[in-house]
């Protein structure tokens, strides 16, 4: 199948958009029309390392008519000032998580995307993976049988010690930066959710940049809760800026009546895959398809590219990155005010893989 050529720019040329880049490069299809942000010199790094032209502002590049589509991924706050601005001037946005900071401005990004007549799309892409497609086909070929449990951990290490900018991390908390991972996932295999019971608290609050430099924190760096959906299954979500990756509680594990599957890895698409009857150990499970070595980030921009020669709507939607917003609103509502927050928000579920199925 040939498909139509996808022209985009990056808006925010941080740590994660080379990335981006970097996964691209084998999608003759899509082609990287330029960059801005607001340090322009990381702009003009961006674009001699990966070509296209440097735009000296935001409304540069959306004034450009070569642009099909915004690759946003400037830093949490600044999230739906830059999709919004996107959408008004006539581009798809594909967005890094998460959509918002709050229910009321993801969901009018979504109806000002349908208002437009534009796609809007949202990280985190990584149930398109073929190690997270292989656990939701075991799930529905019934080899669980009826699933009534997950448990989804997010130990996430300490961001300082990696990142040169750990700042707006810890403003969001772990909760909103890396808690749409399995939340994404979860809502796609069991649906909308429809009550939260959490709890939050500030584990660490004064740490050292890499620099050396001091700093304090007041955002939740731990959060867990328990999500009933509407399915009827139950999961339970712990996320935290504190445990690093030696931490034995990691990926998500389903427990059904007939079985238990589990996925050592939300992030990358290579996770081990397992699958146990109940009351037997856990065994290997092959994949559906020979796994991506890592993230594909591109993925998500790949898939919307076929969406659009297919003229059908892409897997990975606002719709639903949206109520995935919802569901960290309400934890952290749930953990501010100490009671259960009921959801009613919905979204179309997404379909399989092609491949997956």
């Amino acid at each position: 199948m040939d498909i139509k050529p996808l022209r985009i720019a990056v808006a925010g040329c941080g740590n994660i958009a080379g990335a981006y880049a970097n996964t691209l490069q084998p999608y003759s299809f899509i082609k990287l029309q330029g960059a801005t942000d607001i340090d322009l010199t990381r702009a003009e790094a961006y674009v001699a390392a990966y070509g296209g032209q440097v735009y000296a502002t935001l409304d540069d590049l959306l004034a450009d008519t070569e642009v099909d589509l915004v690759v946003n991924l400037t830093i949490h706050h600044a999230h739906v000032d830059v999709i919004r601005k996107c959408l008004l001037a006539g581009k798809d946005v594909y967005s890094e998580k998460p959509l918002a900071l709050s229910s009321k401005d993801a969901w009018e990004l979504v109806e000002l995307a349908k208002e437009r007549g534009r796609r809007l799309i949202c990280a985190p892409i990584t149930i398109l993976g073929e190690g997270q497609q292989t656990v939701w086909k075991l799930i529905r070929d019934g080899r669980l049988g009826t699933v009534r449990l997950a448990y989804a951990e997010v130990n996430w290490g300490r961001i300082e010690s990696w990142h040169p900018a750990p700042g707006p991390f810890y403003e969001v908390g772990a909760l909103f930066d890396v808690g749409v991972y399995p939340l994404t996932i979860l809502t796609t295999i069991f649906g909308p959710a429809r009550k939260v019971t959490a709890f939050g608290k500030v584990l660490f609050p004064d740490r050292v940049t890499k620099e050396g430099v001091p700093f304090h924190i007041d955002t939740p760096d731990f959060a867990t809760a328990a999500i009933e959906f509407a399915s009827g299954a139950v999961a339970r979500l712990t996320t935290n800026f504190y445990v690093g990756h030696p931490g034995k509680q990691k990926g998500i594990e389903f427990h059904g009546d007939l079985g238990s599957c589990y996925l050592s890895d939300w992030q990358n698409f290579n996770g081990n895959v397992e699958f146990a009857e109940f009351g037997q150990s856990y065994e290997s499970v092959p994949y559906v398809k020979e796994p991506y070595a890592g993230t594909e980030w591109a993925r998500g921009l790949v898939e919307l590219a076929q969406a659009i020669t297919e003229e059908r709507s892409s897997r990975i939607t606002g719709a639903q990155a949206a109520h995935v917003v919802d569901i960290l609103c309400a934890v952290r509502a749930s953990f501010e005010d100490g009671h259960p927050v009921t959801i009613d928000s919905e979204f179309a579920p997404p379909v399989p893989m092609d491949w997956a199925n």
